[in-house]
């Protein structure tokens, strides 16, 4: 795949709203609530998003395989809006901590995630309403957080069995690479027939267990994706927006939200996901390209066929 300095397509962007770990701990903007989200995806539609990232949490604010979370989460976007529903296939994990105190009478605290099965997981392809998109991650690889790791199961026959069950139902598809090896899964699904180019690709870096965030490791990437993909970039914390904006002049799409920083700029807490799509369309004008519709997204996706 090659990069397009001069590239004037218009640009998709996806508002990643809510995440699969953190909560209002860690920012209390963070939309928590069907309510919450379906009110955040409004004013990122109207803000230039054209894809909202769904994850949802349950009555405890954690994390949740519950469909009964989902089907309203994206009931009420819907009826708020247009904008594409895209559910993110791994859901997120929980964070579970225990307080024990050792024999000298110290505290301690000790945190893990705890992921959720493959079964709930495929379990997603039943929401209801059906969204227009879901997420696969592309390759099984150690995920490691602040609150703790865990193996983020994605083997290939599962990949496999989720692919050709959207393909099925007529779900639109990102693929989520954390390093080239996730890459070359895919090919090898492309060679069997499993996966038809074009393919629409999120770059993940610096997520520990993953390829490090880099430009280095960025282009390396993106030159091993078929031909004629769409493709974004998904960085996490300090790196976000640097790695974003270099990615948007290479010719990419954009991914922003709470899901991906909770600070607009050092020591500022983002005050809500529209702040972070207006500034993504802004950065985008300057260098001549234009936010997509929900339509031309749709279109420039694959998602109208």
């Amino acid at each position: 795949m090659k990069t397009d300095l001069l590239s004037e397509k218009k640009v998709i962007i996806t508002a990643a709203i809510t995440g699969g770990i953190h909560g209002k701990w860690a920012n209390p903007s963070l939309p928590i609530t069907a309510e919450e989200q379906a009110q955040d995806a409004l004013e990122c539609y109207n803000a230039g998003a054209s894809i909202v990232h769904i994850h949802v949490r349950g009555d405890d604010g954690q994390n949740t395989p519950d469909l009964k979370y989902y089907n309203k989460t994206v009931k009420l976007i819907g009826e708020k809006c247009p904008i594409i529903r895209q559910i993110g296939n791994g859901i997120g994990a929980r964070v579970e901590t225990t307080h024990t105190i050792t024999k000298t009478g110290r505290k301690q605290v000790h945190s893990e995630i705890v992921q959720p099965t493959l079964k709930e997981r495929l379990n997603l392809l039943n929401i209801n309403p059906p969204p227009e998109m879901h997420t696969i991650n592309a390759g099984t690889f150690e995920f490691r957080t602040p609150y703790g790791g865990a193996v983020f199961q994605n083997p290939m026959d599962f990949n496999m069995k989720y692919i050709r069950r959207c393909k099925k139902k007529g779900f639109g598809l990102e693929i989520e690479v954390y390093d080239s090896s996730h890459i070359a899964n895919i090919l090898e699904l492309v060679d069997q027939g499993i996966l038809v180019p074009p393919l629409h690709f999120s770059i993940v870096l610096g997520i520990k267990g993953g390829a490090p965030a880099s430009i280095e490791n960025l282009l390396h990437m993106v030159h091993q994706i078929p031909k004629d993909s769409t493709w974004q970039v998904v960085t996490v914390g300090k790196y976000n927006l640097r790695t974003t904006l270099v990615a948007m002049c290479m010719g990419a799409n954009v991914r922003t939200g709470l899901e991906d920083t909770i600070y607009y700029e050092k020591g500022e807490l983002v005050k809500n996901n529209a702040q972070l799509v207006k500034r993504m369309v802004r950065l985008a004008k300057e260098i001549g390209r234009d936010p997509a519709t929900v339509d031309e997204a749709k279109e420039m996706l694959g998602l109208n066929k």
